[in-house]
């Protein structure tokens, strides 16, 4: 069983900083490429940023120059450092990952439980 863990949440003031922290835990034979995806209130849940495992990078528009998507293979993990927080930043970032657990090598897509970011003077 495969499992996501979203931490690193919580509240800052407009201009704060925030790592958020993904871990993959279970039986994994590998991961391909890792998102972060964000929902706030009232809206469909967005595509902030991707990495793939041989470290590629994309941003949406709204968060480029500000947020940074790094991962750690060894350690099954994803971050994304987000610096300048704004107000329309507040919302649920969740982690998702496409993640092998059988010898097959079948990916899956898997997501994380989420975690609160509020951007509030």
């Amino acid at each position: 069983q495969v499992n996501l863990a979203e931490s690193g949440g919580g509240s800052v003031q407009p201009g704060g900083s925030l790592r958020l922290s993904c871990t993959v835990s279970g039986t994994i034979f590998s991961i391909g490429i890792m998102n972060w995806y964000r929902q706030a209130p009232g809206n469909q849940r967005e595509l902030v940023a991707y990495i793939s495992p041989d470290g590629g990078v994309d941003y949406a528009d709204s968060v480029k120059g500000r947020f940074s998507i790094s991962r750690d293979n060894a350690k099954k993990m994803a971050y994304l450092q987000m610096n300048n927080l704004k107000p329309v930043d507040t919302a649920i970032y969740y982690c998702n990952a496409d993640v092998s657990w059988s010898i097959d090598g079948r990916l899956r897509n898997y997501w994380g439980q989420g975690t609160q970011v509020t951007v509030s003077s």
